[in-house]
């Protein structure tokens, strides 16, 4: 039983040992960075789209600030000419005022928690993006240091005129021994 276990083993380790030369871990590792540059890239659309929403709430809640400020302004009216169904109306808006600054703040607290959280995963993520693409750059020299260097430079073949002359006389001097 413990031979087969072994030679299992093996096998399996074997095979896994072709898998990763399958795989080429350069090319998974330049995939993985598009990968992360992709959600990096997604990450801060959602961010400056939150933030865009972010300054929209504001501005909602500081126009309805600026009612409440007239409300107040329109009951002192009210009460000041004794006119009491008018100032129920007024007490009534000035409610549903007071009800909605208070959704649009929850609102804007839960958007801005959510925006922290995207601003950390978004450091987070360049500093992981950084570290990828720095191990991607050393796993390319050391490929390109693996590659066999193409020694396939040709030799120098320039002739000088000495050379040529020193050949002509040992043709010639070849030529002429019968």
């Amino acid at each position: 039983m413990a031979l087969i276990t072994r030679v299992s083993r093996l096998f399996q380790a074997d095979f896994h040992a072709v898998l990763d030369r399958i795989e080429e871990p350069g090319m998974l590792l330049r995939q993985a960075v598009r990968e992360m540059e992709e959600e990096l890239a997604r990450d801060e659309q959602r961010s400056k789209i939150m933030n865009h929403e972010q300054g929209q709430l504001t501005a909602r809640e500081n126009d309805l600030e600026q009612s409440l400020h007239e409300i107040e302004e329109q009951l002192d009216v009210c009460f000041d000419t004794g006119n009491d169904d008018l100032a129920r109306a007024c007490v009534k808006r000035k409610l549903e005022v007071q009800r909605c600054c208070k959704s649009l703040s929850r609102k804007r607290q839960a958007l801005q928690k959510t925006l922290d959280d995207i601003d950390t995963r978004l450091r987070e993520n360049r500093a992981r993006l950084e570290s990828m693409r720095q191990k991607a750059e050393l796993l390319a020299e050391e490929s390109a240091r693996e590659r066999p260097v193409d020694n396939w430079t040709f030799p120098d073949i320039r002739v000088r005129d000495e050379d040529v002359e020193v050949a002509f006389l040992r043709e010639k001097q070849h030529r002429r021994r019968p």
